[in-house]
């Protein structure tokens, strides 16, 4: 009978693309990844991984084990996940990601809540981006993933994972409230030569901005970058930049900044990702349910 254990190996390396990248991941040295491997093909009787330049490159026969491996996987979760539901109460462990904005308003509270509902559930919280966070949670490093989709651009939908959505939230200009360069913005063509503040290039928030300041006729000079919203407000309460904030980021802290509306006073969605595999578990079903609970409490502190 194959090992288990081995084909969760090669089913990372399909998924990560280095041996390095899966001991990292499984927290096991490249050494120790590499002979487990090699004990795999010696188990199955065929040629599994082919050097290719520097990389390895699945066979087809490891093609064949690691569909059969995700479905495994796959299986193995649903027989914990309804063994911990006998309980009626979530127990165990929930890794959460979430990006910067949604920690902000949703997680002090949901910890809160879960804890006193679920006193034997641990919970773990990881800020990440969603493109990585949806990513990592395909592939088991995360149970539950707080992710955010902006207008017109489509986020990673890995077919493995079961989105709900969980809210909308207004995406808003936000300029110095002092500063003669500043008082007469109030449209984003006013930010034509003015200078931006942004995450780093490749964040769909970005993608989204840039795209919005082009369609409005200018290149928006970007002077900051950063993937820090906090640091953002910084750089806008003290006079030096403008920037695109979420409502979100108003849930806890009312930011001494002009707030001026978008054309056609754009949303970007709020959603929760897990594994099909898991998601009717007690643990998963607890988070998603008080998640939806808090969404009005949160948006009225933003008024």
């Amino acid at each position: 009978m194959l090992d288990v254990r081995r084909l969760r190996l090669l089913y990372e390396l399909s998924l990560r693309g280095t041996i390095a990248e899966v001991g990292d991941a499984l927290h096991l040295s490249p050494s120790s990844v590499s002979q487990q491997l090699s004990l795999l093909e010696r188990e199955v009787g065929v040629e599994l991984l082919q050097k290719v330049g520097r990389r390895l490159q699945l066979t087809p026969a490891a093609e064949v084990l690691v569909e059969h491996a995700g479905a495994i996987l796959d299986r193995l979760e649903q027989a914990e996940a309804e063994v911990a539901t006998l309980g009626g109460q979530a127990s165990g462990s929930l890794r959460i990601a979430a990006f910067q904005s949604a920690t902000n308003a949703f997680v002090p509270r949901l910890l809160a809540e879960l804890a006193t509902a679920h006193p034997r559930l641990r919970v773990t919280v990881s800020q990440r981006v969603p493109e990585e966070a949806l990513r990592e949670t395909s592939a088991r490093e995360f149970d539950l993933v707080i992710a955010e989709q902006y207008p017109h651009q489509a986020a990673p939908r890995p077919a493995d994972l079961d989105r709900v959505p969980l809210t909308t939230d207004a995406l808003r200009m936000a300029v110095p409230a002092y500063g003669a360069a500043w008082a007469g913005v109030e449209a984003i063509e006013a930010m034509a030569g003015l200078p931006w503040v942004m995450e780093p290039p490749g964040a769909a928030s970005r993608q989204w901005a840039v795209q919005l300041c082009r369609q409005a006729g200018f290149e928006p000079d970007i002077r900051f970058e950063t993937d820090d919203l906090q640091a953002q407000i910084a750089l806008i309460e003290s006079g030096n930049a403008g920037a695109i904030l979420p409502d979100l980021m108003l849930a806890h802290q009312r930011p001494s900044a002009r707030l001026v509306r978008l054309p056609g006073d754009p949303r970007r969605s709020v959603f929760t990702a897990t594994r099909t595999s898991i998601a009717a578990t007690t643990a998963v079903r607890a988070c998603r349910e008080t998640l939806a609970s808090l969404v009005p409490e949160v948006f009225e502190l933003t008024l």
